[in-house]
């Protein structure tokens, strides 16, 4: 899944310029039957850029060598713990809902994948990224950036603490609006290994009128990017607590960004 406030505003064959609720609603019916699958579609016309991005010929074969020479090469010491509370980076209170969210890396069996780097990164409260591009009209939190990262424990559990992001608009067509959403990047045993996801919330309903996520035609694979409320995380008046599980393989698995590619 890609961040969507960068993507650019360009018209499809046989759709008007900007496209219509009524007409993304037309092409997923149209799109929900014969194309239904676990992994996202690569031509999806509602995701207008996708139209752009989405590979047109065949992949070469590359020596990775190079890439991996200048990889960086992470371990236990290169990452702090409080690396894992987005709430605590700045001298004061990040303003908006504080939460937990909190799972397990797994593989395809249910077996932990113990010391695996998580990297998130999001929008604050009012949907706003700290990033150069993003210039909405939404105000910009000066205690919070909204980056973070963790190594899960023995039992592939990473655990974060941040503020529930808000949605945003974005120019994918007439009143747009990407859903709440918390970027997630995980790293093997070296750089070229990278997977890169988003994780939604539970009763969200902007998840069903955006294209990014009906670009995942089949219902199952996007309910496991939605993550689950779970009171037994949540903190007495301090933090509400979500918990969302990461799948690398196996049918269950959860759609990573790769997959579009």
């Amino acid at each position: 899944m890609t961040t969507a406030a960068e993507s650019p505003s360009v018209s499809t064959p046989g759709s008007p310029d900007r496209l219509t609720q009524k007409h993304i609603d037309g092409e997923i019916a149209a799109l929900a039957g014969d194309t239904s699958g676990p992994q996202p579609r690569l031509d999806y016309a509602p995701y207008r850029s996708s139209l752009l991005r989405h590979p047109r010929v065949a992949p070469v074969d590359v020596d990775p060598e190079g890439v991996e020479l200048w990889a960086p090469v992470f371990g236990h010491r290169d990452v702090s713990p409080l690396e894992s509370d987005l709430t605590i980076a700045h001298r004061g209170e990040p303003i908006g809902e504080r939460m937990v969210v909190t799972g397990r890396v797994i593989d395809g069996d249910g077996r932990p994948v113990a010391g695996q780097l998580v990297e998130v990164w999001q929008a604050n409260a009012a949907g706003r990224y700290v990033h150069q591009r993003d210039q909405h009209p939404a105000p910009l939190d000066p205690n919070f950036t909204g980056t973070g990262r963790c190594l899960t424990d023995a039992d592939g559990t990473y655990r974060f603490v941040t503020i529930k992001p808000g949605p945003y608009p974005w120019r994918n067509h007439e009143n747009a609006w990407r859903p709440a959403h918390i970027h997630f990047s995980l790293f093997g045993t070296d750089f070229t290994q990278r997977l890169i996801t988003q994780m939604y919330f539970p009763g969200d309903p902007l998840i069903a009128l955006d294209p990014i996520c009906q670009a995942i035609t089949d219902p199952a694979a996007r309910d496991r990017l939605v993550a689950t409320y779970d009171h037994d995380v949540t903190r007495p008046e301090l933090s509400t607590g979500y918990r969302w599980d990461i799948v690398l393989t196996g049918s269950a698995r959860t759609v990573f960004e790769e997959d579009e590619q």
